[in-house]
């Protein structure tokens, strides 16, 4: 009796409805091939406004460390340190090489070069550290700094960035007076690695006194123009006849 009411309860029992995995993933891929659309769209619409920004951006950078310029050229250096203006470069860019440095020269309303700025990152407390240095012939050595963009410890990482004159930390400034980047006699290195130090112990003039406090962020900025200035300047300076000059 109790094995014929099993029976008949699991006989009228209704049957479990089929899960529609097919209509699920179809339905799936489609919402995402519309938001994979829509993301590429977005992005494509705003990449040459994003440039555009980058550039400006960049320029302002160049302008705030070489403040006598009249009038500023972008350049590529290649690994055989060939010299090309970027505007030359970026019209045929299948005429050159993958592999380039870029900077900027900076002439003077005769059009005599006064010096070069170059660009360096390293990774800070929070994210990249993106400076701008200037060069000059004269010295040998950097002659300005400013921060072309970092997300490090508003108050405490900010010190170390120029454009925050409210905060900027003054002392720290001094090191990119004149801080020595002179190549060794080979002229294929730095002579000196520039080097961050713990606040008040800098003893040379290749050390960059770091800002008490905030040592990560001091670290970066000597790393991210350590890198830049050995990889640009042993193929530029002895170059630099090549732009010394510029028709005003």
């Amino acid at each position: 009796m109790t094995e014929l009411n099993t029976q008949t309860s699991e006989e009228a029992a209704p049957p479990k409805a089929a899960t529609p995995t097919g209509s699920m993933i179809a339905t799936l891929g489609l919402v995402a091939a519309i938001c994979g659309l829509i993301i590429v769209g977005a992005y494509q619409l705003t990449l040459d406004a994003v440039e555009q920004n980058k550039v400006i951006k960049e320029r302002r950078a160049v302008e705030k460390v070489m403040p006598d310029a009249k009038s500023v050229v972008g350049y590529y250096v290649f690994d055989d340190q060939k010299i090309e203006p970027v505007e030359n470069v970026d019209k045929e860019p299948k005429k050159y090489p993958a592999a380039k440095l870029k900077f900027f020269a900076g002439y003077d309303a005769a059009g005599t070069l006064l010096g070069i700025a170059a660009e360096g990152s390293a990774k800070g407390y929070a994210d990249q550290v993106r400076v701008m240095f200037a060069y000059s012939e004269a010295c040998q050595c950097i002659n300005g700094m400013t921060v072309v963009s970092m997300k490090e410890t508003p108050g405490i990482g900010d010190k170390a960035d120029p454009t925050k004159e409210d905060i900027v930390d003054k002392q720290f400034m001094k090191n990119f007076v004149a801080l020595d980047v002179k190549l060794a006699q080979d002229m294929k290195a730095l002579a000196n690695e520039v080097k961050t130090v713990k606040h008040g112990r800098k003893a040379n003039p290749w050390e960059i006194d770091a800002i008490a406090g905030a040592t990560i962020t001091s670290k970066a900025i000597g790393k991210g123009i350590n890198a830049s200035a050995q990889a640009l300047l042993p193929k530029v300076v002895p170059n630099l006849d090549k732009i010394r000059s510029k028709k005003p």
